[in-house]
């Protein structure tokens, strides 16, 4: 069996030296150059599994070398070494098309992981592997329509590479189950998947979730903990509405991804991570910057690339798809009959316009499955909301969960029960709304509407929301 190839290009000899021995030892046979030049012939000459390139070369840059190689060997993973800090260039070369980056000093154990994951990468791609396989999150990824083909084959795209991904997209979408293929469809698929909701943790506890901590570093530390990202060491860490991040956490959260290091509460040194980051949020992260609620580098740091699922109003063609998908997972889960939607039924799912998306879709079938007769939906069974005038309260409030598709229109003052009813009506419609967008973590809806744990448990206690 031959030995894998790697190639290495940089003008520092003690860069090329430490390489060409680190790789010798994990039994790759490595080529050295210190120019673009010498980088042309050698590709002209050979494949390599792996290539490293320098960002500053005497006779050009490593971006000729990643463009290079992007057109001529596609199935070669290039990272780039680029000096300590130079986030901009390592930044620019993902953006290019390169595998990852590696900071110098060069930091041995993250070079070797970083190697295993490259290599890994181009055997599934020379093999044809890394596709969607029988069983994984691909399968719940519903939809024909253009819309949905085109994420699919981005998402293809993305899980060959390690540059962070930013997810966009509405509430209910489904922003954490195209991060988990992105992940299962990559090198990293063996690894963990850890996905938090960075909205759902306490402002002062979010330091220890993310870096950890050590015996005795505060009050109720009686044991040493490990954080997130060492928790998805070797995988993907998923950070959900990264828009909730306070500013203090903001710099500490782009060091660490800069750095590819965490340092746990009361410990001295720096843990290096091999973590892959992807992020997501409803909200307009591009807004808050300008407004300086999100950090300008640490959104360049995570939005590398961008990928944005559409709305399902915008793929009312996948409504009867989902329906059916739905329905089916729903009977699994009771043991009772498929449910079938009557052609009324399926009508009125097309013409809504789901503002909470997938979610919603899926909210709307439990529910119509419990208020049906035998197994079949009928429209009225739905339940859809109907999308009346808006109140001139309405209009005046301000938008809850980021500002996103307006809840059901509530019931009319005047209708039943005078003002008390109508108050109550609206508060639970709020309420319900942020349970539903939270996932029902009441710590997170409590911050959505903008009131405390206490008061949310009242609130749903004196509603007999359960």
């Amino acid at each position: 069996m031959s030995l894998q190839t790697v190639l290495v290009i940089d003008d520092e000899r003690d860069i090329r030296e430490l390489l060409t021995i680190t790789l010798g030892r994990m039994d790759l046979q490595v080529d050295a150059v210190g120019t673009v030049a010498d980088a042309r012939r050698a590709l002209s000459e050979r494949t390599y599994d792996l290539c490293f390139t320098d960002m500053r070369l005497p006779d050009g840059d490593g971006q000729e070398i990643i463009e290079l190689i992007s057109s001529t060997s596609p199935d070669t993973p290039v990272a780039m070494i680029t000096a300590y800090g130079n986030v901009d260039a390592a930044v620019n070369a993902l953006k290019a098309g390169a595998f990852d980056f590696v900071s110098k000093p060069v930091d041995i154990q993250m070079l070797r992981g970083l190697v295993r994951t490259a290599l890994k990468l181009a055997e599934e791609k020379r093999n044809g592997a890394g596709a969607a396989k029988p069983g994984d999150s691909s399968d719940r990824l519903i939809g024909d329509s253009p819309a949905m083909q085109q994420v699919r084959a981005t998402i293809g795209k993305l899980a060959r590479n390690q540059a962070p991904v930013y997810i966009a997209g509405e509430s209910g979408v489904g922003k954490e189950l195209v991060a988990r293929l992105i992940h299962e469809q990559g090198p990293r698929a063996s690894g963990p998947f850890v996905p938090v909701n960075c909205g759902a943790i306490p402002s002062e506890l979010m330091e220890s979730e993310f870096f950890g901590h050590r015996k005795g570093s505060f009050t109720g530390a009686s044991s040493d903990k490990e954080g997130l990202f060492q928790a998805a060491q070797g995988g993907t860490l998923f950070l959900d509405e990264v828009a909730e991040l306070p500013l203090h956490m903001q710099v500490k959260l782009l060091r660490a991804i800069q750095e590819k290091a965490v340092r746990p509460i009361g410990g001295r040194d720096e843990i290096p991570v091999d973590t892959r980051i992807l992020s997501a949020t409803h909200k307009n992260l591009g807004q808050l910057v300008e407004q300086g609620q999100f950090r300008q580098d640490l959104f360049y740091r995570i939005n590398v690339i961008e990928l944005r699922v559409p709305p399902l109003r915008e793929r009312r063609g996948d409504v009867p798809l989902l329906s059916a998908f739905i329905l089916k997972a729903l009977a699994g889960k009771s043991g009772e009959a498929v449910g079938q939607l009557l052609p009324a039924a399926r009508q009125a799912l097309e013409a809504y316009e789901f503002p909470g998306n997938v979610r919603e879709l899926e909210n709307i079938l439990e529910r119509a499955m419990a208020m049906c007769d035998g197994n079949s939906i009928d429209a009225d069974d739905l339940m859809l909301p109907q999308r009346g005038p808006r109140s001139s309260f309405q209009e005046s409030a301000p938008a809850m969960g980021g500002g996103q598709a307006p809840p059901p229109a509530a019931p009319q003052a005047a209708d039943n029960g005078g003002l008390d009813d109508y108050i109550s009506n609206l508060e639970r419609t709020a309420i319900i709304k942020a349970l539903e967008e939270s996932r029902y973590n009441k710590t997170a809806a409590a911050r959505k509407l903008g009131i405390t744990f206490r008061a949310l448990r009242y609130k749903l206690k004196k509603l007999g929301i359960d």
